[in-house]
């Protein structure tokens, strides 16, 4: 246990459902847009001195067929962001962030539902795992001053069975709200 308030943070209502009840929550919705809003605005309710330890609890496709269970990703990119176009034009473009007390694990982020085994692919070369919020928390934390940590269980292989989402959500639910009373 900590001494430092936390923030919980999930894109839905759902993904925390098992969320010890010591905690409050933050549901931002779904997508990088309306998580880093509700974020930012959060931490903007405290003093830059006193901004709680945000803690993302979520799910996540896995990129790697042999991945299962609960990650604390160490990294976090930003997979649909043209940064190599943007920093050609001259316009620093931010698309990976360090996390502390990670587990070694990449997730990638982007607005895309991942199904297609091309993109799957594509995104397990540089990431363990995919979401579509753990970026722009991250992202939103670091620019408020507030330290991050995102907490992911896999739901799905980011292919066909992203579709079954909804049966496997709360089996999910219920790791994190383990993971959070074991470590907060």
């Amino acid at each position: 246990m900590i001494n430092t308030p936390v923030l919980v943070v999930s894109a839905t209502a759902v993904e925390a459902a098992h969320v010890p009840a010591r905690f409050g929550v933050l549901h931002t919705g779904i997508g990088k847009v309306d998580a880093a809003i509700a974020v930012t605005a959060a931490l903007a309710g405290h003093p830059p001195e006193a901004r709680p330890v945000v803690v993302n609890v979520g799910t996540a496709g896995a990129l790697h067929d042999h991945h299962a269970g609960l990650f604390v990703p160490s990294r976090v990119l930003n997979h649909d962001l043209s940064a190599d176009v943007l920093r050609s034009l001259g316009y620093p473009a931010v698309e990976e962030i360090s996390l502390p007390d990670g587990d070694g694990s990449v997730l990638a982020t982007g607005d895309v539902f991942v199904t297609d085994p091309e993109q799957r692919a594509s995104l397990a070369r540089r990431a363990d795992l995919v979401d579509m919020e753990g970026f722009a928390i991250a992202a939103a934390c670091a620019r408020m001053g507030a330290v991050c940590r995102l907490v992911k269980h896999v739901s799905d292989n980011a292919d066909e069975s992203a579709m079954d989402w909804p049966a496997r959500v709360d089996a999910s639910a219920r790791e994190l709200g383990a993971w959070l009373d074991a470590h907060y």
